[in-house]
């Protein structure tokens, strides 16, 4: 990508977006020329060695003048090939890694991970490193994930592991964020960011979205059930806060020590939402906010059960879809195929419905840990008193953030 490119590609996705609504207001027309003095966009790509950057020049700059790095690259689908979740999530960050002890100047590398690369941890997950060779059930590392439910948390488990190897004597801060959900305040509440990672359900709902994929098909009439552990805790955090807490973590650590580097940002310990809560919060807006059909027309949405085991699940399908299935089936075979659009389509509907609890199952819909944030805690004192970066989930009174924003932003940002 050329200079240019790169640089109509901040104008237009980031610039435009209504994100940066707030700044354009206040900055107008002036808001492009004071972005573009201060933003230099740079293209390349972590999965590559010198993250990319081809411009020989432009990158021996880079080495001279960066004393910050914050790596926040990643692929997040659980059910990413496993190939490419490797060459961005733990190949990359030995990219970024051996990019960072080349600078000249680096004064610290910022790593963002997710907390669940605890996998499926019980009880109180702390903040601590991993090291080279470590897995979660004391096994030897192979593509068997050991310990870890998906490629996604895998890889950025491994990246950690990589990073901590390789890091020499870099200041190196990981912030480890739990589900991110749409902002809280900053820079107004109830911003989704929409990639290119969304798993269309009619084209509209993000598949690295637990929340929102749920919320989504329910409200959809698609889930007509609930499947995991009504007394699990959904560690959910806005997104605003994840970055606070990243700018907090640079500006403190510039004049400190390397110690109590790695952050958990989340809820659970100070602030927990168990499931069962988030599903009648659900089932409240929904009932009173429904959305509508292609047609225009609101779509009722069921209460729903809570099956509290993936066994119960498995036979709930069993007993009320596969009778279905085999039937039609056997028309369509019978009527030579004349029903094979219907018979596909009813098949299509069958594999989602087993694949999105498959999927969340672990480490979200029955996961039995609560992430220790002492660290972020102490973190939060040095702002406290404070209303400027606030990461505070204290402060989150859930029903209220749920219903009157975070809800309302996936129907604005993710339904539009």
């Amino acid at each position: 990508m050329e200079k240019k490119s790169v640089q109509l590609h901040l104008h237009e996705e980031v610039l435009n977006s209504e994100l940066f609504g707030v700044v354009r207001e206040k900055y107008g027309a002036g808001l492009s020329p004071l972005l573009f003095s201060k933003v230099i966009p740079v293209c390349g790509d972590i999965s590559y060695d010198n993250l990319g950057i081809d411009d020989s020049e432009l990158r021996d700059e880079m080495l001279q003048q960066l004393n910050i790095i914050v790596n926040s690259a990643a692929t997040t689908r659980f059910d990413e090939r496993y190939d490419v979740a490797m060459y961005v999530n733990a190949l990359g960050a030995i990219h970024v890694t051996n990019f960072a002890r080349k600078c000249s100047k680096i004064e610290m590398f910022l790593h963002v991970s997710t907390a669940y690369v605890c996998g499926s941890s019980v009880g109180l997950v702390q903040e601590k490193p991993f090291h080279m060779g470590e897995t979660l059930d004391g096994a030897k590392i192979s593509a068997k994930l050991h310990g870890w439910p998906n490629t996604y948390s895998f890889t950025k488990a491994m990246g950690e592991m990589l990073l901590e190897n390789l890091k020499e004597n870099i200041k190196v801060i990981i912030v480890r964020p739990t589900i991110i959900t749409s902002t809280y305040k900053e820079p107004f509440s109830g911003w989704i960011e929409v990639t290119p990672l969304l798993l269309l359900i009619d084209s509209q709902v993000a598949k690295n979205r637990t929340v929102d994929s749920i919320f989504v098909s329910y409200g959809k009439g698609k889930l007509k059930f609930f499947v995991g552990d009504p007394d699990s805790t959904l560690d959910m955090i806005p997104g605003d806060m994840v970055v606070n807490s990243m700018v907090v973590a640079m500006a403190v650590h510039s004049n400190q020590p390397s110690h109590r580097l790695i952050y958990h940002i989340g809820s659970s310990r100070t602030n927990p939402l168990k499931y069962a809560r988030m599903k009648l919060l659900m089932y409240s807006f929904l009932t009173k906010n429904p959305l509508l059909d292609k047609g225009g027309n609101p779509i009722r949405v069921e209460k729903g059960k809570i099956l509290e085991t993936m066994a119960s699940f498995h036979r709930y399908i069993e007993v009320r879809y596969l009778p279905f299935i085999k039937m039609l089936m056997l028309v369509n075979i019978l009527l030579c195929n004349h029903f094979e659009s219907s018979y596909a389509n009813a098949r299509r509907k069958i594999k989602y419905t087993v694949r999105l609890p498959e999927l969340y199952k672990l480490p979200y819909l029955f996961f039995q840990g609560i992430f220790d944030d002492s660290n972020a805690e102490n973190l939060r004192t040095t702002i406290r008193g404070s209303s400027v970066f606030n990461f505070d989930p204290k402060c989150i009174q859930w029903e209220d953030y749920f219903v009157n924003t975070h809800f309302p932003g996936i129907a604005k940002y993710v339904l539009k």
